[in-house]
């Protein structure tokens, strides 16, 4: 007869206030006289009697303390052999169960595997730009308005902002300004070829007192000093002048500029955001005297005296830019500034410290490359997910097997072995376990680590010579090693010795509760990773299907056409000569992000320029083939006509800009006025105006990311001959492309030849949602799979838990398919919750990451109910398996132990 918790806890007090009991030992104590109170209730005494009758037995309080003392002293002068002991049993009972062990290890190293990777990748996208001495202190300011609805936000500035910074707030120690100029064909002398540069900027003098780039050769403080002046890096000195002394050499750009190089530094790091090889001289840009400070050119960082409040200062910085800006605004739209924010505008400077500039920027233009802290959580949260799982699995899978480790407990209790010594004996074969996965998943990790930089777009290593990484690998196998058999451990040293050696073990509810449970959790990631993936592959199937306003296929683009110079239209004329060349259009302005643009506000004419009549508009400069050979739609009036002189002045307004201006056909639409603007200077004439006549109205077609809602565009006649684009049909794209290369070559036999593909191109501003999907399909497979090993212990389990049963019920009658639906359909349930609990939580994750987007896709009930049976097939998959093993068992072997 069990004794009732009540009579547990009386025996356990008294024990305890008779003083009998040593602390280490109460667990084995109280287990073996509830063990012998137990037969002598059996035997037909009553519980006082038989507990009285059972401490008397003992002898004296003293003896019993006494055997006590000696008992825990022989333990510990015998550590070391019990140690070596437990080794020993470990290993054994690993090697007995080499199928369990292999699950348990393969789980465990799958899943420690993925957790080293993305740590890494956590790791690195932490690191950025975090080497720098004076980080703490560095800053750089940003921009966000509002002008007549259209929202503004940039992380270019006017070009007098620095100086401003540098005379009227003391608390600015240093201030340095970059401008990009787009890339460069750079030679020297004696060279027979230009190589094409992009990793160039424009740079004021105190580069190198804000930014701990080490200088190897020439004077940091006026490197960049002087007009015509530039400093480069390390791996550009040894590409271009070799073993030869750069400093006081010539480099020339685009074949006339040339500049004098001053200085050579140490390659900027992988993990920044400023990645250059040409740091060129600010002075030498007449643009750098602009005084305007209305334009957006130039991105301005500053150094921070110490002890300065980062707060404080950005009101005081506001205080000054309002200063400046209202002799502008009232210049340009005759309002004062509180005039202008009531009509709903606003212009506001903040500051973004230099370790947010990275993870926490998102502008359609930036100095570098850059990331987002959403996708360090998303990936950090995946890792801890499969993390959690693979422990998981492992539980499962220890507590699977106790059913056939009841006697050994009960075995070794009754020889003598304290609950303390088989806690540590199963303690011991987990982070063993433990040890020998996380050997086995630095092996698995090396191997995946070039896939992984593929996939992520890095550079990273396994540190294996880091002592560090060792010792951290060492912590963290004893912790999980821990977390992970911790359950297991007291779970399998609570069975009493008579109860098991009787066959009288009952495992109870509880566990079964627990472990149902953790797969529950196990497939609930499971089924919320599967929607995500589906959600993001189904975001990327909609932005490559849906209408772009204009055809991206084949679409060939030849870059660097300015270098041709006069020689630019003979080559466009002859390579639309090209058999299946359709047509060609010379223009820098194209539909996709990475390539020129410039916004300029315009009005009607006959009206004064004022702040509820202004549009802000971006104006690409094309030419007459523009809109056919980019396969742009017209609505409404007529293409541009070379023939016709007054189509110098035309304009060609996209359905968001014609609508802005409130124009309802062609015929009503009035002149376009703007102010007069120098692209060289940047300087912005406030008494001169241009005038466009609009001659039609083009379809909207996207130009940035769907992220972005569509912009009203001008497109007006004008030279920008960056760039080359050729429309061609034929799946033949290896001839065409080595025709155009051939012409390049004629017409220009000393440059390379530079192309892309404009459906490529598209395809970029999504590789961050193509990461994302390509991770995310990886590391959901690996969840489930994961979560699999976990189903399939729990199946192991119940199997044989029931195996009796089984027999019993074929000995009945029982068909297999009936077996198997009854031990297969307690799962189901299991996944039917996790599958509930996952759907909401799964809508709301994925409605908040598509509201990233101002054109998305419709996620339907079909996705949701795509992932939940893909998780049932799995689950059933694996269960069924260890259901049609138990139910084919011969009933005979089961049942002659009765």
């Amino acid at each position: 007869m069990e004794l009732s918790n009540d009579q547990i806890d009386y025996i356990q007090k008294d024990i305890n206030y008779r003083g009998i009991v040593l602390e280490d030992l109460e667990e084995e104590l109280l287990d073996h006289v509830c063990t012998l109170v137990e037969e002598r209730i059996s035997s037909g005494e009553k519980f006082i009697d038989a507990y009285d009758s059972v401490i008397k037995s003992f002898g004296s309080e003293q003896e019993i303390q006494q055997v006590q003392n000696q008992t825990l002293i022989l333990s510990n002068n015998n550590a070391k052999i019990m140690f070596k002991n437990y080794f020993k049993i470990a290993v054994r009972s690993l090697s007995k169960h080499k199928f369990y062990s292999f699950i348990n290890v393969s789980g465990l190293a799958v899943g420690l595997a993925c957790c080293m990777l993305i740590a890494l990748f956590v790791g690195d996208e932490l690191s950025y730009d975090s080497y720098h001495a004076k980080k703490d202190r560095v800053f750089r300011i940003v921009r966000h308005g509002s002008f007549n609805g259209n929202e503004l936000h940039f992380a270019v500035n006017p070009a007098p902002l620095a100086q401003a910074l540098s005379d009227e707030l003391p608390e600015v120690e240093s201030v340095v300004r970059f401008r990009r100029r787009g890339s460069f064909m750079v030679s020297i002398d004696g060279m027979t070829e230009s190589f094409k540069e992009n990793r160039l900027i424009f740079s004021d003098a105190d580069f190198f007192s804000i930014f701990s780039i080490p200088v190897i050769k020439g004077n940091p403080e006026s490197a960049l000093k002087d007009p015509m002046s530039v400093a480069i890096s390390k791996s550009t000195a040894s590409k271009y002048f070799g073993t030869q002394d750069p400093l006081g050499k010539t480099i020339t750009l685009d074949s006339d500029e040339e500049y004098h190089v001053t200085a050579v530094y140490d390659d900027m790091p992988v993990n920044s955001h400023l990645q250059f090889d040409f740091l060129m001289s600010m002075s030498s840009l007449e643009e750098s005297k602009n005084n305007e400070w209305l334009s957006n050119n130039f991105f301005t960082y500053f150094l921070l005296k110490e002890g300065v409040d980062p707060d404080a200062f950005e009101e005081k910085l506001n205080e000054m830019t309002r200063r400046h800006l209202e002799p502008e605004i009232m210049a340009y739209i005759g309002k004062s500034l509180e005039e202008f924010e009531a009509a709903g505008n606003y212009v506001v400077f903040n500051i973004q410290s230099l370790d947010d500039i990275y993870l926490y920027s998102n502008f359609i233009f930036d100095i570098g490359p850059t990331g987002d802290i959403t996708y360090v959580y998303l990936f950090s949260a995946v890792a801890m997910f499969i993390l959690v799982i693979a422990c998981i699995n492992f539980m499962n899978l220890s507590t699977a097997r106790s059913s056939n480790r009841a006697k050994e407990v009960g075995v070794r209790k009754v020889l003598g072995s304290f609950r303390s010594h088989l806690i540590k004996q199963f303690l011991l074969e987990t982070i063993l376990l433990c040890l020998v996965a996380f050997v086995i998943a630095i092996a698995l990790a090396s191997m995946a680590i070039p896939f992984f930089n593929d996939l992520s777009g890095k550079a990273m290593e396994i540190p294996l010579s880091s002592p560090i990484f060792y010792g951290v690998i060492l912590l963290c196998a004893l912790f999980i090693g821990l977390l992970a058999g911790v359950y297991p451990a007291f779970f399998l040293s609570a069975f009493k010795p008579i109860n098991v050696l009787k066959g009288k073990l009952a495992l109870g509810t509880g566990s079964s509760l627990i472990r149902s449970g953790l797969v529950i959790f196990q497939f609930f990631i499971s089924i919320l990773l599967i929607i995500a993936t589906a959600t993001v592959y189904q975001q990327l199937s909609f932005i490559q299907n849906k209408k772009l306003g204009f055809s991206k296929d084949q679409v060939l683009i030849i870059g660097d056409a300015y270098m041709l110079n006069d020689k630019v239209d003979p080559f466009k004329k002859e390579i639309e000569q090209i058999p299946n060349v359709t047509s060609a259009t010379v223009s820098g302005y194209l539909p996709v992000h990475g390539y020129n643009r410039s916004d300029i506000s315009f009005w009607e004419d006959g009206q004064e320029p004022r702040q509820d009549n202004m549009v802000n508009m971006q104006i690409w400069r094309v030419d007459e083939n523009y809109i056919s050979t980019l396969g742009m739609e017209l609505v409404d009036g007529r293409d541009f006509n070379e023939e016709m002189a007054s189509d110098s002045d035309a304009i060609i307004l996209n359905e968001a800009a014609f609508k802005a201006y409130g124009f309802k056909k062609i015929s009503d639409a009035n002149s376009l006025l703007t102010f007069q603007f120098d692209g060289e200077t940047g300087a912005v004439s406030k008494d001169v105006y241009d005038k466009y006549n609009v001659i039609g109205v083009v379809k909207d077609f996207h130009f940035e990311s769907m992220k972005e809602n569509i912009g009203p565009v001008g497109l007006a006649l004008g030279r920008s001959t960056s760039m080359i684009s050729a429309k061609f049909a034929t799946e033949d794209i290896q001839s065409v492309l080595a025709s155009v290369e051939n012409t390049w070559k004629k017409f220009a036999p000393e440059l390379p030849f530079n192309y892309s593909f404009l459906d490529s191109d598209f395809g970029t501003m999504y590789k961050t949602e193509k990461r994302l999907a390509n991770v995310f399909t990886i590391f959901s497979g690996l969840a489930v799979f994961i979560g699999c090993l976990g189903l399939f212990a729990l199946a192991a389990f119940m199997a044989e838990q029931r195996t009796k049963e089984i027999g019993i019920r074929k000995v009945l009658g029982a068909s297999v398919g009936g077996i198997v639906f009854m031990l297969s359909k307690e799962f189901s349930k299991l996944i039917i919750v996790a599958f509930v609990i996952a759907a909401p939580l799964a809508w709301w994750a994925s409605s908040q990451w598509l509201n990233n987007y101002s054109y998305k896709v419709e996620i339907g009930f079909g996705l949701y109910l795509f992932a939940g049976l893909t998780a049932f097939v799995i689950a059933w998959l694996t269960v069924g398996y260890q259901s049609i093993k138990a139910a084919r068992s011969n009933p005979v072997n089961s049942l002659r132990n009765e």
